[in-house]
């Protein structure tokens, strides 16, 4: 969809749509308004007439109240009515100027009824005559009395516009309306509502009062609504004319706006593509000093700067293609974990431009952070990088962030070996740097490096770990036979090139077999790893305790002679011989010894070495186990110690 198509959508679903919605909106509230004017003028002439029939009802009551006072209508009534009482029921009225006048007695017969029949608006009192005041009151005796005949009122009730219809029982009793309308056709009004009559639209309403005899009167106000319609209709027509005007002023300015931003859009475009091209030389003409000016200003300035920037990013990222392959490269192959920290942490403060960094590691899982490495002057930001590595403590997460005053620090995380996300971290990497917050891809590059050296250190464990099994005898965590080998020919050349003696000492456990036969090889595995446990605890830090082979253990002694060997060897058979081990089967411990050849030289053969210590042994073993043995100064006798 081009962007002319795409304008002119634009417009109609901002413009015209709206402004349509809003004409249709504006002629329902022109409309509703006129109607709503017209009902309340209605509801207005109709609560006029009302509060005329009620002050007129009320004028009736008062006459009512005059004419039961008069005494001589009073006697008349204290006795059978007569013709002269109606008489005087005429006279009273006409003085009065009443329209009508009815007596009612207390069995509801009609004494008297003088006056129009289409009198309304009536008013009654009830009153009970009485000959002298002490005597009781005769039957309450009802009297009506109206002023107004209907006539009248509809007359009076209707003013400009207005027209009004009076109805009892249905049948009509007046009517304002033209003389063309029927009797039938005023007395079917409806009581509320919009009537049209000859052509003429009106708006009803209604209101019922109780009249002569208790029936009820009905008026009909009816309002001429013909004008308020053409109102409506004038200010509809009105609404969509200012509509279609601001719709065709809408149109054209959209049209002139339209064809001058699409012109310079091209123009934008045009010079784009060339630099997509490569010729950053293009620019856009710049005329005025609005957006689209500014725009082309700034978009020609861009293309300036664009190639330069271009150039120093692309040696940027080779730079940073390289170290990081280096790194990796270094990292893959590095087994030294110092100067692997050290180049992480070069690594990361050059991927970030950072003025210094360091490195703190743990030596166990829960041991504290001691710092390994430091890259660069950590002068006047020790306090940022204190303060990251605080946060990275206290809340975890890939990365952590602090200010303090213009130096910015991060810290990261060196995960531990399972990578949990939970786990406490193996150390923390942190880099700082002046006047330059670090920005979200450095935090994920920083966080991404410092999990390349936990995995770099993870393969330095790994390598540890099979360097130690390989030497490692895994029952005893004593040095194996092979290991041993190593050491005693390295001891015996070392004590050959400096003139010193080697002491060995080689031990075997008394009745071993006895113990496995008995007891099962699982009791045995716990006795040969406490023996084991009593060896190395025995010897010296420089010494390498080992595994000989099954049962049989030994040790060499660098720089010892026959009397230090015999002294080792007793303190680990006596220790050996105390030890109280507990037996798998819960019945009781068990007691085990061990027997000891000894045997020294200074002449750097470690083969006649052993073979001496051996000798040694196994006289101890025919001597009755649990002693020491030790071979003659020129391994050719052996004395036993007790």
């Amino acid at each position: 969809m081009s962007f002319r198509t795409r304008l002119t959508l634009f417009f109609v679903l901002i413009v015209v749509v709206p402004m349509i919605a809003l004409g249709v909106v504006v002629a329902r509230i022109v409309s509703e308004s006129q109607h709503a004017k017209a009902t309340a003028q209605n509801r207005a002439s109709a609560a006029a007439a009302l509060a005329d029939f009620q002050r007129l009802s009320g004028d009736g009551a008062s006459h009512a109240r005059a004419l039961a006072r008069d005494p001589a209508l009073a006697a008349a009534l204290r006795t059978p009515f007569a013709a002269d009482d109606r008489a005087r029921v005429k006279a009273l009225a006409t003085q009065r100027g009443l329209a009508r006048v009815r007596l009612i007695g207390a069995d509801g017969r009609v004494l008297a009824d003088i006056g129009d029949p289409g009198a309304i608006a009536r008013g009654s009192v009830r009153v009970r005559p009485a000959a002298d005041p002490g005597d009781t009151p005769d039957s309450p005796i009802t009297i009506e009395a109206s002023t107004l005949t209907a006539d009248r009122f509809a007359r009076t009730a209707s003013v400009h516009g207005v027209r009004t219809v009076v109805r009892r029982d249905g049948a009509l009793l007046a009517s304002t309306l033209p003389p063309s309308f029927t009797t039938a056709a005023a007395a079917d009004l409806p009581d509320h509502g919009t009537v049209t009559l000859g052509g003429t639209e009106y708006t009803a309403a209604t209101f019922h009062a109780e009249d002569f005899g208790g029936r009820p009167t009905t008026v009909v106000v009816l309002t001429d609504t013909s004008a308020t319609a053409s109102a409506a209709t004038r200010g509809q027509w009105i609404a969509v004319g200012l509509l279609f005007l601001f719709l065709l002023l809408a149109f054209a300015g959209a049209l002139l706006i339209s064809r001058q931003l699409h012109g310079q859009l091209e123009r934008f475009l045009v010079a784009a593509k060339r630099i997509g091209g490569g010729d950053f030389a293009t620019t856009v003409p710049v005329e005025g000093n609005d957006e689209f000016a500014q725009l082309g200003r700034e978009f020609n300035k861009m293309s300036s700067e664009l190639e330069q920037r271009v150039d120093e990013l692309a040696d940027e990222r080779a730079r940073l293609r390289e170290s990081i392959q280096r790194i990796g490269a270094t990292f893959a192959a590095n087994l030294d974990r110092t100067a692997l920290l050290e180049i992480g942490t070069q690594t990361i403060v050059d991927a970030v431009e950072a003025q210094c960094g360091r490195a703190s590691i743990r030596a166990s899982a829960d041991g504290p952070l001691i710092e390994a490495a430091r890259v660069g002057s950590s002068e006047g930001a020790e306090q940022a990088l204190a303060a990251a590595e605080a946060q990275l403590h206290e809340h975890g997460g890939t990365t952590a962030t602090a200010t303090v005053g213009d130096v910015s620090a991060l810290a990261a995380p060196i995960p531990q070996q399972d990578g949990a996300a939970d786990t406490t971290p193996r150390g923390i990497v942190s880099v700082a740097r002046r006047d330059r917050p670090f920005t979200p891809a450095e935090r994920e590059l920083v966080a991404s490096l410092a999990r390349q050296t936990g995995l770099s250190l993870e393969n330095v464990d790994l390598h540890e770990q099979v360097k130690r099994q390989a030497v490692t005898d895994e029952l005893t965590e004593l040095s194996n036979h092979g290991r041993f080998q190593q050491v005693i020919a390295a001891e015996a050349a070392a004590a050959r090139r400096f003139d010193q003696p080697l002491g060995l000492v080689m031990l075997d456990i008394d009745n071993f077999k006895r113990v496995n036969d008995t007891y099962g090889h699982q009791q045995g595995d716990l006795v040969l790893r406490a023996v084991a446990r009593v060896l190395r605890e025995c010897s010296r830090e420089v010494d390498e305790p080992a595994r000989y082979g099954g049962e049989e253990l030994a040790v060499a002694l660098q720089q010892t002679d026959l009397v230090g060997a015999e002294a080792i060897a007793e303190r680990v058979r006596i220790a050996v011989e105390t030890l109280d081990l507990p037996r798998l089967d819960g019945k009781g411990t068990l007691h085990v010894t061990v027997s000891c050849g000894v045997a020294a030289s200074a002449d750097g053969d470690p083969i006649a070495l052993v073979a001496a210590a051996d000798t040694a042994l196994y006289a101890a073993k025919r001597a009755g186990k649990n002693r020491t043995v030790r071979a003659g100064a020129t391994v050719a006798s052996a004395t036993t110690i007790r």
